[in-house]
């Protein structure tokens, strides 16, 4: 596992899955503005992919996955 100290942990809600993982956020950025400046794609560290319902089954793990920003409903620290 990679080491996190310049990463922030959030969980990514789309209509499909649940992910978790640790994005590239400055430390005293704004989740919001990351979004907003972020292309086609966001990039998530050391993600953990699951469906989307209630205590839904891991489907992926993986050390990199790019997540299409239009597929993207909710973003949260987590």
């Amino acid at each position: 596992m990679a080491t996190h100290e310049n990463k922030t942990k959030v969980t990514i809600l789309t209509g499909s899955y649940r992910i978790k993982g640790y994005i590239d956020l400055l430390p005293g950025a704004r989740v919001t503005d990351f979004m907003h400046e972020s292309k086609e794609f966001v990039a998530v560290m050391d993600a953990e992919v699951f469906e989307a319902e209630l205590a839904g089954r891991q489907v992926l793990a993986a050390p990199f996955i790019n997540v299409n920003r239009n597929h993207i409903q909710i973003v949260t620290l987590s």
